[in-house]
């Protein structure tokens, strides 16, 4: 049995927690307890550390600990810095420090998002007495270097991780036992459809509603398209959308079929082979290998259409799409009892800003069936 563990806002709070407690009470907590919100219930955090660093502030160190997860946050420090302060009207203000990744969509404010707010704010506001305010500062020290190896960047965070969540419990997305809850609702929507569309992540289902698809025949995959593929095939279903964050989705045209980043990336060879065989030039195709990340390698080819007039994000990124079609196909082939008619793949890209760039040819036919 997989062990779950926490998100990262939760220790973020347990930090603060502790800090406070020091500057109310003058003593160092080795647990902190949190409540989660969502779910309803009360989590006990290790504290590994807490200094008083003045009168008015207080630091405190938690360690992550997401669980059975292959999470690259797992055992990374979070500290919590927090200061009373006598002006302004809010009880509690949260700041991002070091290694706290800003949106550039959002006007460079931190990436504490809506439940991480609401776990610091309630948690810290019941510990005030009427009257009293703190700043509260959340410093991941890692948070810049590991920022690198995420595709958050993709996403419009730079500089940084993000406290990013809707509850408080981690789950194990890369284990087996997850794998089990994604083939269970795998099962049962294909015991209704026939067409059915694989979302990797929450970007892609929530842009596949807005499209108009119908949320039922909606089907989370995380990280494990291989099998999921495979079991939708035995099950029967004739046709499947793939629906993808590009940087995620172009890794099947590399024969990559479990996507997370821990066990295979190969997105810029798979990005430079094709802008090969379109044709471009040999100082393009070395910008697009030597790109940071997959977002960063789209820019370029943009930049190029824009400078000269041609379409090599439409060519390089529909032969992907192609691509992927083909090497789904031929996964679900090599894997099928039958060895003879397999599901149908089609697959649409989109880009950070939730855009589709692409469609192959087989998806263009499904979204007119689905929508």
């Amino acid at each position: 049995m997989s062990r779950s563990g926490y998100t990262l806002p939760v220790f973020a709070c347990a930090a603060a927690v502790a800090a406070l407690h020091w500057l109310h009470d003058r003593k160092t907590l080795s647990i902190a307890s949190v409540d989660l919100i969502e779910p309803a219930q009360i989590a006990e955090i290790p504290i590994e550390q807490v200094a008083g660093l003045s009168e008015n502030t207080a630091l405190a160190i938690a360690r992550s600990d997401p669980g059975d997860n292959l999470d690259l946050t797992k055992d990374t420090p979070i500290w919590a810095l927090v200061e009373w302060r006598e002006q302004g009207d809010d009880a509690v203000i949260i700041k991002g420090g070091e290694g706290i990744g800003r949106q550039l969509n959002a006007d460079d404010k931190p990436a504490i998002y809506a439940y991480a707010q609401r776990l610091l704010q309630e948690n810290l506001q019941r510990m005030l007495a009427p009257g009293e305010k703190i700043t509260v500062t959340i410093i991941l020290p890692e948070g810049r270097s590991l920022a690198v190896r995420t595709s958050n960047s993709a996403f419009g965070v730079v500089e940084g991780l993000s406290l990013l969540g809707t509850t408080g419990i981690s789950q194990p997305l890369s284990t087996p036992d997850q794998l089990a809850v994604f083939r269970a609702e795998l099962q049962n929507k294909a015991s209704r459809f026939e067409s059915l569309v694989f979302c990797i992540g929450e970007n892609g289902l929530d842009l596949a509603r807005k499209l108009g698809i119908n949320p039922e025949q909606l089907v989370k995959t995380a990280n494990w398209l291989g099998p999921m593929l495979v079991e939708a095939d035995v099950l029967g279903v004739k046709e499947i959308l793939l629906f993808g964050y590009h940087g995620k989705l172009m890794k099947l045209a590399g024969g990559i079929f479990h996507t997370h980043h821990y066990l295979a990336d190969g997105r810029r060879e798979i990005l430079a082979a094709h802008c090969a065989i379109a044709g471009l030039k040999l100082p393009d195709i070395q910008a697009v290998f030597n790109s940071a990340t997959a977002e960063a390698a789209l820019t370029h080819l943009k930049s190029l259409d824009a400078a000269t007039g041609s379409d090599w994000v439409n060519q390089v990124y529909s032969a992907i799409a192609e691509t992927i079609d083909v090497r789904s196909q031929e996964y679900i082939q090599s894997h099928s009892e039958s060895g003879t008619k397999v599901t149908v793949c089609g697959s649409i890209l989109f880009d950070r800003d939730r855009k589709i760039i692409v469609k192959s040819k087989t998806a263009g036919l499904l979204m007119g069936k689905l929508c």
